[in-house]
């Protein structure tokens, strides 16, 4: 069977209950799909009315009634509010895959009068509430997805073709009280996470709910293997002089028994001294070949700034003391020393497989979003480089 790509939309109303890692975890543990490009938008009036008009459709199974509560939902809830004009925040997910649209739909599920709570992600965080007399009290779909490969490809290619005016890192579509002092940082969900299918990544995002800050930005990434050096280069010369005690503790004991007599302290210092260069500068390289998948002895010049065989995903987080928030549910970068209840205690493996990455300051934070182009529209070239012309 030949690979689809489908989406799924995460309504404002979802992002704002901080509902979005619980969805992302199902849609990639249930789905076995791989995440191929992730973007947020806010949405024009010209977009969703557009997409509006593709709403209702015969091959959907869903009730043409359900049809109609969602193309309503859309020209009311995802329109920019018509007291402010302030735009409201979607996150907009593309999946690929073999059967990528029905496997899909059946994880999201359709809108019943009656059904098992829980089954779908639509059972969990969706409503659809009647009253005494019929008639539909509350709606709120919590994610949207395409019912065919058809209105998939339709459907993508016109977010798409509003993915550089109306998405990327979003600007003011929160609001703050006067005065507040709003803070921007960088989180990479690391690539040992996307390994298997699985409902990690959902789950850290999840995690970083509790901060109460709000994700403004989502890319899926492929670290170059130039990118990586840049990205992790401060820590460079740290490593070839801070493993000492690693080296010692790891070397006294070998070197012992192979020469048969106790040596020094002393003695193994100075022998950590002379290996600590070349210990750091391996550390470091084991650093990018876990990021990227290779290192600069592993390809050619012309290929340093090609995106490496490893992904991630990178989000952005907005709100006031944003850096601190994140890194303190993030943890140390010793997942042994994090403290229970941290992402690094939960997900973390050692030092370098540690589940994620935040930036530790605001300078730090614009330098590495520059440094991984957090602005690139990888979500326009993955639906051109699959269906051709967006037209």
């Amino acid at each position: 069977m030949a690979e689809e790509l489908t989406y799924v939309i995460i309504t404002p109303h979802s992002l704002h209950k901080s509902r979005t890692g619980g969805i992302i975890s199902r849609l990639l543990s249930r789905t076995g799909l791989e995440l191929v490009a992730a973007r947020m938008f806010a949405p024009s009036k010209e977009l969703i009315q557009e997409y509006a008009k593709l709403i209702v459709s015969p091959k959907d199974p869903q009730d043409p009634r359900v049809q109609e509560l969602i193309r309503e939902y859309l020209l009311k809830e995802v329109m920019p509010d018509p007291k402010t004009g302030r735009r409201r925040r979607v996150m907009v997910l593309i999946l690929k895959g073999e059967d990528a649209v029905r496997r899909t739909r059946d994880v999201v599920g359709n809108f019943k009068l009656e059904g098992e709570a829980g089954l779908t992600i639509r059972d969990t965080y969706g409503d659809l509430v009647f009253d005494e007399e019929g008639n539909v009290r509350y709606f709120e779909p919590a994610v949207l997805c395409p019912p065919t490969s058809e209105e998939a490809e339709q459907k993508l290619k016109l977010w798409a073709r509003y993915s550089d005016t109306d998405g990327g890192v979003l600007k003011g579509v929160i609001e703050y009280p006067p005065g507040a002092k709003v803070e921007h940082t960088l989180v990479l969900i690391k690539p040992e996470n996307f390994q298997v299918p699985s409902g990690k990544p959902g789950n850290m995002i999840d995690y970083f709910s509790r901060t109460g800050l709000y994700i403004i930005g989502i890319k899926v990434h492929r670290m170059s293997v130039r990118q990586a050096e840049e990205f992790y280069g401060p820590v460079r010369e740290a490593l070839k002089t801070k493993l000492n005690h690693i080296i010692m503790e790891r070397a006294a004991p070998v070197l012992e028994k192979e020469f048969e007599f106790k040596i020094s302290k002393a003695g193994m210092k100075k022998i950590a001294e002379v290996l600590a260069p070349e210990f750091g500068e391996d550390q470091f390289q084991r650093i990018i070949r876990f990021m990227c998948g290779r290192t600069r002895m592993d390809c050619p010049p012309e290929e340093l700034d090609k995106p490496g065989t490893e992904k991630c995903i990178a989000l952005v987080y907005e709100g006031v003391d944003a850096v601190r928030k994140i890194r303190e549910v993030l943890g140390p970068t010793d997942p042994k020393k994090a403290p229970p209840g941290s992402i690094r205690r939960e997900f973390g493996r050692d030092v370098m497989v540690n589940a994620a990455h935040a930036s530790d300051s605001v300078e730090n934070a614009e330098r590495e979003m520059r440094i991984i182009n957090i602005e690139e529209n990888n979500f326009r070239k993955v639906v051109e480089d699959f269906y051709g012309s967006l037209n």
